[in-house]
């Protein structure tokens, strides 16, 4: 039976259309309950039960739990509404418009993501839903690309006991099961501000974080000595020195200094663990000097996935794309399914390569593909 919702590039065009950036910049910072909202309306049209829950005050940024079936297990098919900010200049076409060109769809969100949930409608409206046996949930989220709020506000009962989740980020229809976590600190040193013709005046904080940032590519050997995947193409864990900054005038001691840096952990590093071992060598290092310090997380940490390799979703997403399951450098939202007792796997249409840049396309030859494995999902694991 097929229910009549709008085409699938009226869809798309539609979720194009709807600004929906997540930034920690809050002058770019955009909601996304216009995307919400139309997903909850075709989403009803199909027969789903659409929650809204909400994550700020004013609900302009929601998560969408739209549910149809019931019955323990099932299949959640997941993703982020939101998409990150564009350079204006540097696009070809308009990035709020759906353009096709050369059998691609151009447009921001269209590999990453939005355009990923109108496929989702595309292939559930030709199932005869009367059939479902176990629960299947589609799942929008907000903020994945800032502070993963969405995903982190979910709890085990708004997914009704479902085992499963496909989460359709950019990976070019290849099974993802294993991904590096991230964590983002920023480590500030307080010394003392002086005259910088007396060095004895002051405490330099910028002399004290060179010492402090020679520790910290010591450490970063150190982890990646101990630590190693040969599935990832780094096969180690990183750490990236990526911004400093700190005094103010080339004739005063440097009294303040911040360092920010970026962690990609592997699977089986653990966050907590991490922040405990970074803490240990400034302390170390910064030990009988009159400096300061003070660690602060730039955004709550993602740890890494690991869904293990004999899980069903994995074995039947493996059959079904003909690939084996992959290990990629990016995070998701997938470990905090993995936290409420799912096995995750990440595959989705778009390749990342398009991801977060100017001219953001989706390939057409990847929609019949799409729906298609859709379709073979939520037979296998809701009928």
């Amino acid at each position: 039976m097929t229910i009549q919702t709008p085409t699938l590039l009226e869809m798309m065009h539609q979720l194009i259309a709807m600004p929906s950036i997540s930034c920690t910049d809050l002058t770019l910072d955009q909601g996304n309950r216009a995307v919400i909202d139309a997903l909850a309306e075709w989403s009803q049209q199909l027969g789903f039960n659409a929650e809204i829950q909400a994550l700020n005050a004013t609900g302009s940024k929601a998560n969408l739990i739209a549910t149809i079936g019931s019955g323990q297990g099932g299949l959640v098919l997941a993703g982020h509404t939101d998409t990150v900010p564009f350079d204006q200049g540097d696009w070809r076409f308009d990035p709020f418009s759906l353009t096709e060109v050369d059998n691609r769809l151009y447009g921001l969100g269209t590999a990453d993501m939005k355009a990923f949930f109108a496929l989702i409608i595309e292939a559930i409206r030709e199932l005869d839903l009367a059939q479902l046996r176990q629960p299947l949930i589609i799942l929008a989220t907000a903020d994945e690309e800032t502070s993963m709020s969405g995903a982190r506000a979910l709890q085990a009962s708004h997914l009704s006991g479902a085992r499963f989740v496909l989460i359709g980020e950019p990976t070019g229809l290849r099974p993802v099961r294993m991904h590096k976590g991230m964590m983002m600190e920023a480590i500030r040193l307080t010394g003392l501000s002086g005259h910088s013709s007396n060095p004895a005046l002051g405490h330099s904080a910028l002399e004290a974080m060179h010492k402090v940032m020679t520790e910290l590519l010591a450490w970063r050997q150190q982890l990646q000595q101990t630590y190693h995947n040969a599935l990832f193409e780094i096969p180690q864990p990183t750490l990236n020195l990526g911004h400093i900054h700190g005094g103010d005038n080339p004739n005063r001691i440097c009294g303040h200094c911040e360092l920010q840096i970026d962690i990609r952990p592997l699977p089986g590093m653990n966050l907590a663990d991490l922040k405990l071992e970074l803490g240990a060598q400034l302390q170390k290092v910064l030990a009988g000097s009159k400096i300061d310090y003070q660690i602060d997380a730039l955004l709550d940490g993602v740890p890494a996935l690991e869904t293990p390799a004999n899980s069903k979703l994995v074995k039947t997403v493996e059959r079904l794309t003909g690939s084996h399951a992959e290990a990629v450098a990016f995070s998701t939202e997938a470990p905090f399914y993995d936290q409420l007792g799912m096995d995750a796997v990440v595959l989705g249409p778009g390749h990342i390569a398009q991801a977060h840049q100017a001219d953001e396309y989706l390939e057409m030859t990847k929609i019949k593909p799409t729906v298609q494995l859709i379709q073979d999902l939520v037979k296998q694991f809701c009928m």
